[in-house]
């Protein structure tokens, strides 16, 4: 226990302020090889969200890419992704504004647009690319909304080729499945690979592995199905073609023998080496020039790294990292990565094997926290905790105490808990140091970070257990983790409130929409307020996942109402705030504008805040800001505690609240 000023939980004051939480924000996304050059893509909300491509030579120097004009986002799927590729210091990329595929030559010349202008503004997204081996032609994915669609149901997805240097039309040669992903040319350019799959399906449900021989037009497929998810198929040196599927129950890695066509596995453990692809970018695994394969594979919510030798034999790699991503060949014995750790954000890595242990070296480094006054003690370390819950079930979150070494709560008092829920639903809680956790725990509030039935990183079997349970699952084992805490004297039970975004928003609203519900008050971001509204109106990604969450609509209309939190307003009485992007296309606005209407008119407490310039999530830096000062404020009102006058925040206004 800290033996800092006595001050109530929640009123600590901390050097961990919202400018702080944005201060030189970087995500880093996707990374890639080229030569002896590493390329990685950086979102900046201190430039409104732009993402900016970075070169690092051999020698440590970097240059930025893009020019300030542009930002190298793709809109396929709406959650993007692979956006960008890049050979012999040529770049490619699909420009956020008018979604454009783009070239920049070795020149570093001003980008010349390789796509046509599209009938409809945006109309035409790319994403996912390969070069030829010989150079000569370009793959990708398209995604075409056309200028007189009716929404999700006329987009198409398909895989095109074009010409890689000059101005041209795009050719399609794969058309007819929903949705594809990952075209690979091999290494003799004689085959394509790529992944393809069908409504109602999401990848993670079932996928399909199709290869072609160009000289012929053959196809085959080689694995996947409905009740089988295939990811990340890349060909190896020797003509093979390894790939990720779930047909054990967990992603493995399996490879595709041409000459004998056979499929073997290369790695079988109960751990995840795929990851579900709600973005296009992103590599688990990589294969050095003498057929070792480095892989990061999860299991119970944390990332692990391991070697393959040819002889079939796994080890794992001993690092301090929690999260892993984008693993790339690096040289001969060696990989970088985006990697994290509880106590260090995301950086960019070299992990070289030649070593016991491996060397690892820090090519992009995270955010210098003490620059900010943030020093190691005031970080909170995710413990990993599982509790029962409905239906004999188990669950799984990570909690986090509140921690700050300048502070003392009343020796009689319990901290406040905020659940954090994750989007998705088919997503998961990261052990990473995220500072929008710790922006919490520093002021006094304990966090716990859910991950409920549905989640990743647990297995198929855990994952399928949100199918035709989302609103009932999610939300029992929600309240399940707020109770075990309380039972176990870790929280104020009287203070107890739920946060959520997207899915994770709808959640929220469920939770709070019930007679026995546990929370005090709640943060609902972009979430879904009637789920009949939205199986009818959101993009094309989506538009048939709540057949797998909740049913096929209409056939399972009356549990559509049901499961609607507009549907319960009698109980949503607890208070609440809602923030909402305005250009959101994935959770249109109007869900947010319904059930704010319907909480003003029935007097309960609610304060709302709508973002100009935002879609689903929030990018830009003042709005980053913004929203969390307003939760922050929200709660203070709420549970009667004052806020650090130092920081300035600007009160959010509640309508119909009776202050303690």
């Amino acid at each position: 226990m800290s033996h800092g000023k006595e001050i109530p939980y929640g009123s600590w004051p901390t050097p961990l302020t919202a400018e702080v939480v944005i201060a030189s924000a970087t995500g880093l996304g996707g990374l890639a090889v080229d030569g002896a050059d590493i390329v990685w893509s950086e979102s900046r909300p201190e430039e409104a969200g732009r993402v900016q491509l970075v070169r690092r030579s051999a020698s440590g120097e970097t240059t930025e890419l893009v020019p300030d004009a542009f930002s190298a986002r793709t809109r396929v799927h709406e959650y993007g992704g692979a956006a960008w590729w890049t050979r012999d210091r040529v770049l490619w990329f699909a420009n956020w504004s008018d979604q454009r595929l783009y070239r920049i030559g070795a020149d570093g010349a001003a980008p010349v647009a390789l796509t046509p202008e599209p009938q409809t503004p945006a109309g035409d997204r790319y994403a996912d690319g390969d070069l030829r081996p010989d150079g000569a032609q370009l793959v990708c994915i398209r995604e075409h909304h056309p200028p007189d669609g009716r929404g999700a149901v006329d987009v198409v997805n398909e895989i095109v080729t074009l010409d890689p240097h000059h101005p041209g039309t795009p050719t399609p040669i794969v058309t007819g499945p929903d949705f594809v992903a990952h075209p690979r040319f091999s290494p003799d350019s004689k085959r394509l690979c790529w992944i393809e799959w069908d409504h109602p399906n999401m990848s993670w449900d079932g996928t399909r592995l199709k290869v072609r021989r160009l000289d012929s037009g053959a196809e085959s497929v080689l694995a996947g199905g409905p009740e089988e998810s295939v990811l990340e198929p890349a060909w190896q040196a020797d003509g093979s073609l390894a790939f990720i599927s779930d047909r054990s129950g967990w992603w493995n890695l399996y490879r595709w023998d041409p000459v004998e066509d056979r499929i073997e596995a290369l790695v079988e453990t109960d751990a995840d080496v795929g990851l579900p692809a709600w973005s296009l970018s992103g590599a688990r695994y990589a294969t050095l020039p003498d057929g070792r394969i480095v892989y990061a594979a999860s299991r119970d919510g944390h990332d692990g790294l391991a070697v393959r030798r040819p002889d079939g034999t796994s080890t794992e790699l001993p690092t301090p990292f929690s999260v892993i991503d984008d693993v790339r060949v690096a040289g001969e014995d060696g990989v970088v990565a985006i990697a994290a750790s509880p106590i260090a954000e995301a950086a960019i890595v070299r992990i070289r094997l030649d070593g016991e242990p491996p060397a690892i070296e820090t090519l992009r480094p995270p955010r210098d926290l003490s620059r900010y006054g943030v020093a190691p003690g005031y970080l909170s370390q995710p413990e990993a905790i599982d509790f029962p819950t409905a239906g004999g079930y188990r669950a799984h979150a990570l909690f986090y105490a509140p921690v700050n070494p300048d502070m003392a709560p009343p020796a009689d008092e319990l901290p406040p808990l905020l659940v954090m829920i994750h989007g998705g639903p088919t997503a998961q809680a990261h052990p990473a140091l995220q500072l929008g956790i710790q922006y919490w725990t520093t002021r006094g509030f304990a966090v716990v970070d859910v991950d409920y039935r549905g989640s990743n990183s647990y297995g198929r079997e855990y994952r399928n257990l949100l199918r035709g349970a989302w609103g009932v699952a999610d939300v029992e084992d929600c309240l399940a983790a707020a109770r075990h805490l309380a039972r176990e004297g870790r929280v104020d039970p009287e203070r107890m409130c739920i946060s959520g975004g997207s899915a994770g928003g709808f959640t929220v609203l469920a939770a709070l929409a019930r007679a026995d519900t546990p929370f005090a008050a709640g943060a609902d971001s972009y979430g879904i307020a009637d789920l009949e509204v939205l199986a009818q109106d959101t993009h094309k990604f989506e538009s048939r996942y709540l057949d797998r969450l909740i049913g096929p609509y209409p056939e399972q209309r009356e549990r559509y109402v049901e499961r609607s939190p507009i549907h319960h307003l009698d109980e949503l009485r607890r208070p609440l705030i809602v923030l909402h992007g305005r250009e959101d296309p994935v959770v249109p606005l109007s869900q947010s504008e319904m059930i704010v209407s319907a909480l003003r008119a029935n007097g309960a407490p609610v304060a709302y805040i709508v973002f100009d310039g935002e879609q689903h999530g929030f990018r830009q830096a003042p709005n980053i800001r913004r929203a969390l000062e307003a939760e922050l404020s929200f709660y203070a009102q709420v549970f009667g505690f004052e806020l650090p006058a130092a920081e300035h925040i600007e009160p959010v206004e509640i309508e119909n609240l009776i202050r303690p």
